[in-house]
């Protein structure tokens, strides 16, 4: 039987034939923007998001708008980088700054990281723990190394597929939210009619909301898949890498455009159902772990929606965990200059698996702990809240080096965009402080 040549590598930039079919021309679109915006979905963050609607109701709905401009705008600048520059975030910030300061940052990202992942399979441990009855902490040995096993022994394309499945776990909260019956009319004035923060409470978990939508490991995440879908066509080197056409860049906006308003959708409804549910029954000191959500939430909305809610939760952490892992991995090994990337063998690329490797396993090692799971998300946001306003500081800088991005910086209005996000993430970070 003869082997199959492989098909030489289509030159990078190059326009290809528009798909007539506008149902396939936007799926064909959908990639690393709807992975890493279904990734934002986190256990974690669906804690947050819990915690946002039992305590606070309604009030919190309207963060979802500013969220989403804000995030997409981000993330567009962070995949553009990546496309026109050939190299991954992390390492095109190294020709902006000096590299000491680079692993000050590498390290405060993977100590939030790990912490993140320990507080995401704790989540998905538990909600198992009330589905099957046991023991939970066998749960998070079981799913962290079998997270660990994928990430090392599929390559990126299959790996890109499975997370794109994964995905669709998510619109079970969607499902959910209708299952409680809202009265609309008043969702939709709570919506539309924001309501500014009056008390501490409410500033904190605004904060919460924002540091959890618009996280630093989300930046470099979504850079370095852009170098992996370009390694999937045959571009290996970084040259071959370089410039993007008018096309994919369009393209891209999409995928991260979809991907933006799906994530944001997901925190709408996961904020609606918990304040219909948790808040209106006035069920809301004990929502501190995904467990307690759903245990709370069955009597008062029904067994199927409690499983529904669950089950998202054990499918989107499948989805998060690697991600949390993937960047810090991939920030270490490009800030000093090591062979990366998922489509890489564990022997090519050591460095790099080994960074995924030991945050899952200090992620585990937290659980067994005594830390409380609110204690290190809290954590978690005060080194994502410090890092973010400097990172995008960073990113700002680098979008708008014509030599970096080989004449295609980032458009006026991107920079604006990610400008007022620069600025709101850094009140947030004082306002962890004075708050």
């Amino acid at each position: 039987m003869k082997r199959k040549l492989a098909e030489p590598p289509t030159a990078k930039g190059e326009e290809q034939p528009p798909e007539r079919n506008p149902i396939r021309r936007f799926f064909s679109a959908l990639g690393p923007g709807v992975i890493t915006g279904a990734a934002d979905d986190d256990p974690s963050g669906i804690v947050t998001y819990s915690i946002a609607g039992a305590q606070l109701g309604l009030t919190m709905l309207w963060t979802a708008l500013l969220t989403f401009p804000l995030m997409c705008a981000v993330q567009m600048m962070c995949a553009r980088v990546g496309m026109v520059s050939g190299v991954g975030l992390a390492a095109a910030l190294r020709k902006k700054f000096p590299q000491p300061v680079l692993v000050v940052m590498a390290l405060a990202l993977f100590l939030a990281n790990a912490i993140n992942i320990g507080a995401d399979l704790s989540g998905m441990a538990d909600v198992t723990f009330l589905l099957t009855g046991i023991n939970a902490r066998i749960f998070v040995v079981l799913f962290g190394l079998a997270i660990l096993f994928g990430t090392v022994y599929f390559r990126y394309a299959r790996l890109a597929s499975v997370f794109k499945w994964l995905a669709l776990v998510l619109f079970a909260y969607v499902i959910t939210a209708f299952l409680v019956k809202p009265d609309w009319p008043r969702v939709l004035q709570a919506t539309f009619t924001p309501s500014w923060p009056r008390s501490h409470d409410q500033w904190s978990t605004l904060v919460a909301i924002l540091g959890t939508t618009i996280s630093p490991y989300l930046f470099f995440w979504q850079a370095s898949q852009e170098i992996e879908e370009e390694k999937v066509k045959g571009h290996h080197t970084i040259s071959s890498r370089r410039n993007a056409s008018d096309d994919d860049i369009k393209r891209r906006k999409i995928d991260v455009g979809t991907g933006g308003f799906f994530s944001n959708l997901i925190m709408y409804f996961i904020i609606l159902t918990t304040a219909l549910t948790l808040h209106t029954h006035l069920n809301t000191q004990h929502i501190e772990t995904t467990k307690d959500a759903v245990a709370a939430l069955e009597p008062l909305a029904g067994k199927f929606a409690a499983l529904l809610f669950g089950f998202g939760i054990i499918g989107v952490g499948f989805l998060a965990i690697p991600t949390l892992a993937g960047s810090a991995a991939y920030v270490f090994t490009e800030v000093f200059g090591f062979r990366h990337g998922l489509d890489e063998k564990l022997g090519r690329a050591r460095a790099f698996y080994g960074v995924m490797a030991v945050s899952i396993i200090v992620g585990i090692a937290l659980t067994y702990s005594s830390v409380k799971p609110m204690d290190a998300l809290y954590l978690t946001a005060v080194i994502n809240g410090i890092l973010a306003p400097f990172l995008l500081v960073g990113i700002l800088l680098v979008a708008c080096d014509r030599k970096i991005m080989q004449g295609q910086p980032s458009s006026m209005l991107g920079r604006i965009m990610v400008g007022i996000t620069t600025v709101g993430m850094a009140f947030a970070a004082l306002a962890i402080f004075l708050l």
